[in-house]
């Protein structure tokens, strides 16, 4: 069956920030299947500057690629009919980080619910409408008559961002695209949030991007995991494998530096990711060797290719050099399929 949503071989450079010229990509040949009969929660992870927004933005054709293809069932976006673009609207929806900046301030809250009733026909009437969005404010735990008539200012983070999850369950879409859907609401309210994403999957079929930087909440929500670094997927596939045993280093200081719980245990900064900024090293090798604590001559030289270590894992690290190789462009071929168990 054909994809509902694909992404093939994207590589996204902004301005100046050319592979020739030495600079590494926002996102460098990405590859990522959505499928239209098996919908799925997966996850991307990474700290600031891996290219998680990028590729939202590129799977919501907000952004061009400046080399491969993102499909909408095999139409290219960017040569997509508008009857195409009108069903793609629809069936692939973003909630973004800020709940509060994607409000116009001059309006009731309700502009952002009625709005997507009216542009696609959701109902036939007033009172219609009102119906549909009280259902889908109750789906996301609020009370319809303590939220609608009110300004964004005068709602807590954690309500105006669950209203931008029921604004996106109005359309029923098929995709719905989280960037960064719960880090600025309080932890009380996250499991909320994250629980509506992960009912959406089971109870709508609902495909589900969940990015974010927050390791914790992408395994209590996912299937599958992504870990970008500077642009490149350094490791994934099942969750459960990524996060409990990860391989490659940089997932590995991703893991250690989650706080525990324990007195016993004694911070230091030594092995701490550090932020993203230009690396040291921008030629052809691995973009981790600078920080790396296992990094050899080779991977100076050449970039690594995803070595499948195990059926539902693919690592970019020469660690792993007899496993087999996995081409980026089927990437989700590590993957585990939704409903099934983990597999070592």
């Amino acid at each position: 069956m054909t994809p509902l949503l694909e992404a093939r071989r994207v590589t996204k450079s902004y301005g100046r920030r050319r592979a020739d010229r030495g600079h590494a990509p926002a996102l460098a040949d990405f590859s990522l299947t959505l499928d239209q009969d098996r919908p799925s929660i997966t996850a991307v992870v990474g700290e600031s500057g891996s290219g998680k927004t990028t590729l939202a933005r590129l799977l919501l054709g907000l952004v061009a690629p400046t080399h491969g293809q993102v499909l909408y069932k095999a139409q290219d976006l960017r040569r997509m009919p508008r009857a195409a673009w009108r069903a793609f609207r629809r069936d692939v929806q973003a909630i973004f980080q800020d709940p509060y900046g994607v409000y116009n301030p001059f309006y009731r809250v309700d502009h952002v619910l009625t709005t997507p009733v009216l542009r696609f026909g959701l109902a036939s009437s007033r009172a219609g409408a009102r119906a549909l969005i009280e259902e889908a404010l109750t789906a996301v735990g609020l009370r319809p008559e303590e939220t609608l008539g009110r300004f964004p200012h005068q709602l807590s983070g954690g309500q105006r961002q669950r209203i931008m999850v029921a604004r996106a369950l109005l359309l029923r879409p098929r995709v719905i695209l989280a960037d960064e859907p719960v880090s600025m609401v309080d932890a009380s309210l996250r499991a909320t949030i994250l629980g509506s994403l992960h009912q959406m999957t089971l109870d709508l079929d609902i495909s589900v991007v969940y990015i974010t930087h927050d390791l914790a909440t992408a395994y209590q929500i996912s299937e599958n995991l992504v870990v970008l670094y500077r642009g490149s997927v350094v490791e994934a596939g099942d969750v459960e494998l990524v996060v409990k045993a990860p391989q490659h280093p940089y997932t590995r200081l991703l893991i250690s530096s989650i706080p525990l719980p324990g007195t016993e245990r004694t911070w230091t900064v030594d092995g701490a990711p550090e932020p993203a900024g230009e690396p040291a090293t921008t030629g052809a090798g691995c973009s981790f060797v600078d920080r790396c604590p296992s990094a050899a001559p080779v991977c100076r030289q050449a970039a690594p290719p995803l070595y499948r270590t195990s059926p539902h894992r693919v690592a970019a690290c020469y660690l792993y050099e007899g496993a087999p190789r996995l081409p980026p462009s089927e990437l989700t071929r590590a993957f585990r399929a939704p409903g099934k168990p983990t597999s070592h």
